[in-house]
């Protein structure tokens, strides 16, 4: 999927995973490893529970909803997890209002603990994706390196539909970040790529920059699904947190496109959204047949 900054052509290839979707979450693990429970239905992807009472937030960890990243992706992907990683989530409130043609739901959550989980994206297949789009000697802008969620913060759930007779239909799923004034832990990597002897290298990559992301939107009902985003800030990697920073974030999101998600990703969002609203006891992700690996990172990983 493909995101352009009008003004720039920024193209950015995301693939998002919503690590903060355990508003109101409880993710089936092992208490011994705080790792997510092997699901016993290999055709399926793993099985998370669903608890909606902020006066028993049971925290667990959210790996297993790390696994939507695979989902979403046009690429393969690899995933890189902290070692003795400790982030959980528990619910910190959840609302939920019912009208005759309308529904609301907003879960609140937060994220505690110290780890990150990291996911890179295939950079030969998001470099091929784009060659053809340009003009001989063209450079490739803005595109994806990495999805990274990082220490701990608030986020929030807010799942939008329509009521007709019996039948109940989520129309939009919004995933923010940055609830309660938390700045979002949720960043992505981007790059540019200038051809050599006419071929474009993940090698040759310049201008590493950092966007932290504030929400995604999913919406039902478009022919090609298509994520809205709203980002914090995009900055040069090597200064993450420079003093324009926000400023360069709200700039960009007046010229940002809604980049193009897979059917099946934007599907299990909203089929995700009707299950809060329904208060379901747990909820199952489909299959990813694209993650090339999953390890855990001994050392500090600082991008």
């Amino acid at each position: 999927m493909s995101l352009y900054l009008r003004d720039t052509r920024v193209c950015v290839i995301i693939a998002v995973c919503v690590p903060l979707l355990t508003a109101g979450i409880g993710i089936c693990s092992d208490a011994n490893n705080n790792k997510p429970a092997t699901d016993i239905n290999a055709s399926n992807g793993p099985t998370v529970t669903l608890s909606y009472s902020s006066q028993t937030p049971e925290k667990n960890s959210f790996a297993s909803f790390m696994y939507f990243v695979p989902l979403v992706s046009p690429t393969l992907v690899d995933v890189e997890t902290s070692a003795d990683n400790r982030q959980q989530a528990g619910t910190v409130s959840y609302v939920k209002k019912v009208t005759s043609k309308t529904f609301y739901v907003s879960c609140e959550f937060e994220m505690t603990g110290n780890g990150f989980h990291k996911y890179t994206f295939d950079d030969e297949e998001v470099i091929t994706a784009h060659t053809g789009e340009l003009k001989k000697g063209q450079t490739l802008v803005r595109m994806i390196d990495y999805m990274k969620f990082d220490g701990a913060g608030f986020g929030r759930i807010e799942v939008k539909g329509t009521i007709s007779g019996s039948t109940r239909t989520v129309t939009e799923v919004d995933l923010y970040f940055n609830a309660r004034g938390r700045k979002s832990p949720v960043t992505i990597g981007l790059y540019d790529v200038k051809p050599v002897d006419g071929l474009y290298k993940y090698e040759n990559r310049t201008n590493e920059l950092v966007a932290r992301v504030d929400a995604f939107i999913f919406k039902k009902g478009e022919d090609e699904p298509k994520m809205g985003i709203k980002l914090a800030s995009i900055d040069k990697a090597s200064t993450p947190n420079g003093f324009l920073a926000g400023l360069k974030g709200a700039i960009a999101n007046l010229f940002v496109n809604p980049p193009g998600v897979s059917r099946i990703g934007n599907d299990t969002m909203l089929d995700f959204g009707l299950a809060l609203l329904n208060e379901k006891p747990a909820f199952t992700f489909p299959k990813a047949e694209n993650i090339r690996q999953n390890k855990t990172v001994a050392i500090s990983n600082n991008q």
